[in-house]
């Protein structure tokens, strides 16, 4: 009978988030053992390797905005407010701009593989859905503003190229940013 895991995947994947914010693309399987607290084969057995770690990392990541978008829109008192909240939170764990830089060029070396980048365009898929039926919900309010597939990407590319400005030009918290990033956007699609 197999000896069951004591150590989750849950943990192995925030200490390869946690050390991506440190040290960014470089990282090494070591790095997340010592931060995880566990010998560098436990990392390498239950992931195979650095790709393996970072593809599970970005199928948790893309479940796990989901699930944020979802969250905070819930909680938000009306239908815009659920759109823009939704964008801001999916960027606001980008911690510092130094946090931020490592994490963001950790997604120019997924864009560069192949198969990273495919979960990549899962991701953002997944994001855009998400921020499509918000957008639809919002259209109810006296919307003014394009489609709800122009809109929710438009949106998106917002987000993602202040995040990328925010981290390589620092000023103000990054959530601020965002949000007066998207109001300037959002408040024009009123009426």
């Amino acid at each position: 009978m197999a000896r069951p895991r004591s150590i989750s995947d849950e943990r192995l994947l925030s200490a390869t988030g946690a050390v991506i914010s440190k040290v960014g693309p470089g990282f090494t399987l070591a790095q997340v053992a010592k931060e995880a607290g566990v010998a560098v084969g436990s990392v390498a057995q239950r992931f195979g390797s650095k790709k393996g770690l970072l593809k599970a990392l970005s199928t948790v990541g893309r479940a796990e905005a989901v699930t944020r978008i979802r969250d905070v829109a819930a909680a938000a008192p009306g239908p815009r407010e659920a759109l823009l909240d939704a964008l801001v939170t999916v960027y606001a764990g980008l911690g510092d701009a130094t946090a931020a830089a490592n994490s963001l060029g950790q997604l120019a070396a997924d864009l560069a593989d192949e198969e990273l980048r495919a979960l990549l365009g899962e991701h953002y898929a997944a994001m855009e859905a998400e921020l499509r039926a918000l957008v639809i919900r919002a259209m109810d309010t006296g919307w003014r503003g394009p489609g709800p597939d122009v809109a929710a990407r438009t949106l998106l590319a917002t987000v993602n190229g202040a995040a990328i400005d925010w981290s390589i030009r620092p000023r103000g918290e990054l959530t601020e940013r965002l949000a007066a990033d998207l109001e300037s956007i959002v408040g024009s699609w009123y009426a």
